[in-house]
């Protein structure tokens, strides 16, 4: 949790994200991640200054663990002083122990997106889904939740100004941005109308244009003059050992003197390989996306 410190911004860890969408797809299958075309409501997650402390929290547990589909998942909800937002307890269950920040005695507007997270941590625990190393698998963690749809509750949280700042998770706001956008993408959801921060909004602009980016990537057929002309370029030489920084698709032989070409789906980033051969259309097997190739 960054509070009144310098927020990182960027995309330093965009292969991970692009990695943990994957993740997701293969775990959950195609049919599993539609079920999350909905994301968590507003007024689901409504924290007022009224409330009790402790009732409100349970109930706003309570309605996560209902999002994400874990009937039998009980979550106890404390409140310590800690450096971090929140932490979970990952035990057997079907009880599990959240403790949360006291800074959200007074700030209770975002105990919803620190619950999001870290009723996502048991989700993915249940899964057996997990990256090596603390790091990564935060960064699946807070992928998982924001492409399920609990996220934008997250970058919502991030507020900052020239006196100071707040941000919740592991993902920098464009980060957050762009696993959002990936998500509106496929279910035509629009979570910009709930933002209240100004500068989520910003960040989920930002990430959309880098979301777009990869649906114009040769040898899609919406890729620009530019990358075009790099693709026929690169594909003249043939099959190579060191592709060149920025591009994402690689050249191979079939094993019959034809040339095939890899890259990524735009959509959930499994890699799909097709001949070399012109005009092709491609359908992913991982996420069923019909794609439009010049090969």
């Amino acid at each position: 949790m960054a509070s009144g410190g310098p927020v990182e911004h960027g995309y330093p860890h965009l292969e991970t994200v692009r990695a943990a969408i994957t993740a997701l797809y293969k775990r959950l299958s195609y049919d599993t991640v539609r079920t999350f075309a909905t994301s968590v409501l507003p007024a689901d997650v409504a924290f007022c200054d009224t409330d009790d402390l402790y009732l409100g929290a349970q109930r706003v547990a309570h309605e996560l663990v209902r999002h994400y589909r874990l009937p039998d998942a009980r979550l106890v909800v404390s409140f310590r002083e800690m450096r971090h937002a929140a932490s979970v307890e990952l035990a057997a269950g079907p009880e599990y122990f959240v403790e949360l920040n006291d800074r959200f005695r007074t700030h209770r507007r975002d105990i919803g997106a620190a619950l999001a997270h870290e009723v996502m941590h048991v989700y993915l625990h249940r899964l057996d889904l997990s990256f090596p190393g603390v790091r990564d698998n935060e960064i699946l963690t807070d992928t998982a939740t924001t492409y399920l749809g609990a996220g934008w509750l997250l970058l919502d949280a991030f507020r900052e100004d020239g006196a100071s700042s707040q941000k919740l998770g592991y993902l920098t706001p464009e980060e957050f941005g762009y696993v959002l956008a990936k998500r509106s993408l496929v279910f035509g959801e629009d979570p910009s109308v709930w933002f209240t921060s100004a500068q989520a909004y910003t960040a989920y602009v930002k990430g959309m244009e880098l979301a777009r980016l990869d649906e114009r990537q040769p040898p899609l057929t919406a890729a620009g003059w530019a990358g075009r002309r790099r693709y026929a370029r690169d594909r003249r030489h043939g099959p190579s050992d060191s592709p060149q920084p920025g591009v994402r698709y690689a050249f191979s032989p079939d094993g019959v003197g034809r040339l095939r070409v890899s890259f990524p789906c735009p959509t959930c980033h499994q890699r799909i390989r097709v001949p070399v051969r012109g005009r092709v259309r491609a359908r992913c097997a991982l996420c069923r996306s019909v794609l439009e190739c010049d090969t």
